[in-house]
């Protein structure tokens, strides 16, 4: 299910919201940028993927290859709100930008929502001009390094000794 992204292709987005048509469209906007994405339709199922439900219960995060989450506010079960605040709570998962995107333009909501981390609140309908905005997210160090990371840790990167010297070079030298 989840797809590692090497260091020279894609962005891994996960996109989170509980209306059909809403998920299409950001799929839609994102794929024409280029970007690898997954879609899920509540915050539970998003913490699944994510690995965030079994460390509740003690287990590890698993590894998982995204660089950015895009979660709609108003969800029934969980906001997106108390989404990024698990995504932000978690020791392993803190670093990857957050997105909330709403169609309400609440600006309590969007003041709490990047007072606890989130990175942009896009009002919906999400537009492209809203997607151009992501990359910068992605580029700051934090988004590198764990993309590089990810790179670093992926299964086809450490079956050999040369992949993980060079792994451990580049996180040596760049990430630490």
């Amino acid at each position: 299910m989840t797809q590692i992204a090497p260091m020279d292709t894609q962005f891994h987005v996960l996109a989170v919201d509980d209306s059909i048509i809403d998920r299409k469209l950001i799929e839609r906007l994102l794929k024409t940028s280029s970007y690898q994405v997954t879609v899920v339709d509540s915050g539970s199922k998003a913490l699944e993927f994510l690995g965030l439900l079994s460390e509740e219960n003690g287990a590890q995060v698993r590894q998982v290859g995204i660089n950015l989450i895009i979660t709609d506010y108003s969800m029934p079960g969980m906001s997106g709100y108390d989404l990024l605040r698990k995504i932000k709570g978690s020791s392993y998962l803190k670093d990857i930008p957050v997105i909330i995107m709403s169609s309400e333009n609440v600006p309590s909501r969007i003041n709490r929502c990047l007072e606890e981390g989130a990175q942009e609140f896009f009002l919906k309908p999400v537009k492209q001009s809203d997607v151009n905005r992501i990359k910068p997210h992605l580029m700051t160090p934090n988004g590198l390094k764990r993309k590089a990371m990810v790179e670093c840790l992926s299964p086809q990167k450490t079956t050999t000794k040369y992949n993980n010297n060079l792994c451990g070079i580049f996180w040596n030298n760049i990430c630490e």
